[in-house]
């Protein structure tokens, strides 16, 4: 009787135990919903490819999603935590995809394969996503860009406008 009762306390024990061991979870962000910029990090591999940054990230009810962009357009998928996600952009472009950011300040683990080499390659790499560095999406180079480009179409325009009416009044 007393070997049954060490085994099922043991077994009970055991069972306690397995029940608390928490799950993996996704990283969660102590911000507005929206998007952001942040500065990336990426090593492994040869060295010669490379990720933009800083990066766009998106926070929705706490979790967050990183658009991360490749340097090469031969980038076919990447696995994060074992989940597998597939390019976002134009064929043609550099490579593109959407993933979940699972660790601020620390290294984080994926997986990217790669057919520049002929036959696709799995690669290691190491994303690094700094949580200092989150500002506002305004602060990427795309969208200071957008901005110079907007400010440089309403200067032609104007010129144009005012152009049109020093030749008028001259012809006068």
């Amino acid at each position: 009787m007393k070997k049954i009762f060490a085994f099922l306390t043991a077994l009970i024990c055991c069972l306690s135990m397995w029940s608390f061991v928490p799950a993996a979870q996704s990283l969660t962000l102590d911000k507005e919903d929206g998007e952001y910029s942040i500065q990336v990090d990426l090593e492994g591999g040869s060295g010669k490819a490379s990720v933009t940054t800083p990066t766009l990230i998106t926070v929705k009810d706490g979790s967050v999603t990183a658009k991360i962009q490749w340097s090469s357009s031969n980038y076919d998928y990447m696995i994060v935590d074992g989940e597998k996600y597939l390019p976002v952009n134009e064929e043609g472009a550099n490579s593109e995809f959407e993933i979940p950011v699972t660790a601020l300040d620390e290294g984080m683990p994926v997986i990217a394969d790669t057919t520049a080499m002929g036959a696709p390659h799995e690669i290691n790499y190491t994303l690094t996503f700094y949580s200092e560095s989150i500002g506002s999406k305004s602060q990427m180079p795309q969208e200071a860009a957008k901005r110079v480009v907007a400010v440089a179409l309403v200067i032609i325009v104007g010129g144009g406008i005012l152009n049109y009416f020093v030749n008028k009044r001259n012809r006068c």
